[in-house]
């Protein structure tokens, strides 16, 4: 891990957590973003099956296809409701990730279509320059005793990038 900044799953409210952390763009960086994503929800009470497999499919993806030398990638985590938004920036905004069926004897390149799989929206947001955000949701149901309008849905599609 680079000279990253985590901010240690700050409740911002009864159903809003964030966690933010940066990461060398390296196979050591994208183990480690799986094993703080999972930590992390575990803390918060949530299911980790899925988003383990989607948190290590992004980061893995942004330490082989967004790696620039010398910058780092962006793991964030966005709760709100009953709704996880995991969110993957690199800066190769010009290299933008795209599902391929590949061959049933390929070694690799099922990453994308393991997270479509998994995940209930997933998309790309371009910039600000030179950046990416790829980012994923899954929808969890309500906590006991906060369900009712608004306790659960989708994020906004858009990132701040």
């Amino acid at each position: 891990m680079n000279q990253g900044t985590a901010s240690p799953g700050a409740q911002l409210g009864p159903s809003v957590r964030n966690f933010d952390v940066q990461l060398s763009p390296t196979p050591r960086g994208a183990r480690l973003a799986r094993l703080l994503a999972t930590e992390q929800l575990r803390s918060w009470g949530l299911p980790t099956d899925r988003a383990e497999h989607v948190v290590a499919e992004l980061a893995a993806n942004a330490a082989t296809h967004g790696r620039v030398p010398g910058r780092d990638f962006r793991l964030l985590l966005h709760v709100v409701g009953g709704t996880l938004r995991i969110e993957v920036a690199d800066t190769r905004g010009d290299c933008l990730p795209g599902v391929r069926r590949p061959a049933a004897d390929a070694e690799s390149g099922r990453g994308l279509v393991l997270v479509e799989a998994l995940a209930d929206r997933w998309g790309v947001a371009p910039g600000p320059r030179p950046r990416k955000t790829v980012w994923a949701e899954l929808d969890f149901p309500p906590e006991p005793g906060r369900a009712g309008p608004g306790a659960r849905g989708a994020l906004s599609q858009g990132t701040d990038g």
